[in-house]
């Protein structure tokens, strides 16, 4: 795979341009808290996400709650989490120079998230303006990673191709979606996944321990 050929990159955002966990784990147990469910660890909230809220929220309150309570959680999960998305969430150090890198250089950026479209979209005008050509979230009519949907939308809306497009992602979700999407996948080592699980999830990916090395590989040879 040569990233100098790239001409489009498309981001996870939760653990690919942002640490959200914190923000996610406090909204998820303030949820369970008010439901009166057990409380659960930040590390069990990191090895549940990725396929959206309403995973992370069923198996944050799983054996105890049954479907109603389950919605009900989730509802308390979402207002809040809308609240306060931006209470100790930050980008990664060195995702901010990787994007103006990217720009500097013409190459197209997107993000393609599970999260909620409001969510995305907050986040996304809050620390990347400027910086982020699409945001893409969850919303009614397209399917969450890992199907492709997301990705393909992202493509058509960056005006790319898959061989000229670079997908970046730091779970097995990513990693699914963008071999469904046909799309090269680089895979980060800084995100919600531990550097084992990821080689056995995800064979075919090109590894980054940093998005310096992610800035360097893509930009080095332009």
């Amino acid at each position: 795979m040569n990233l100098c050929e790239k001409r489009a990159c498309i981001f996870d955002l939760d653990g690919t341009l942002l640490d959200t966990l914190d923000d996610l784990a406090d909204a998820v147990n303030y949820a369970l808290a008010a439901c009166r469910l057990p409380l659960r660890s930040r590390q069990d909230i990191r090895r549940f996400l990725g396929n959206g809220v309403r995973s992370l929220v069923t198996q944050s309150a799983a054996p105890m709650a049954d479907a109603d309570l389950t919605e009900h959680a989730l509802t308390l999960f979402r207002a809040h989490y809308l609240e306060h998305s931006m209470d100790k969430t930050k980008p990664y150090d060195g995702i901010l120079p990787l994007l103006d890198a990217l720009k500097a250089h013409g190459v197209r950026t997107a993000i393609v998230s599970n999260k909620l479209q409001e969510a995305v979209t907050g986040l996304a005008d809050h620390f990347f303006v400027g910086r982020i050509d699409v945001a893409i979230g969850e919303r009614e009519g397209i399917r969450r990673k890992p199907a492709p949907d997301m990705l393909l939308e992202g493509l058509r809306l960056l005006d790319a191709t898959p061989e000229e497009t670079l997908y970046v992602g730091d779970s097995e979700v990513d990693y699914a979606c963008a071999q469904a999407a046909g799309i090269d996948c680089a895979s980060v080592l800084w995100g919600f996944r531990d550097e084992d699980f990821m080689r056995r999830h995800c064979p075919g990916a090109t590894f980054f321990f940093h998005p310096q090395d992610l800035q360097q590989a893509l930009t080095a040879c332009r």
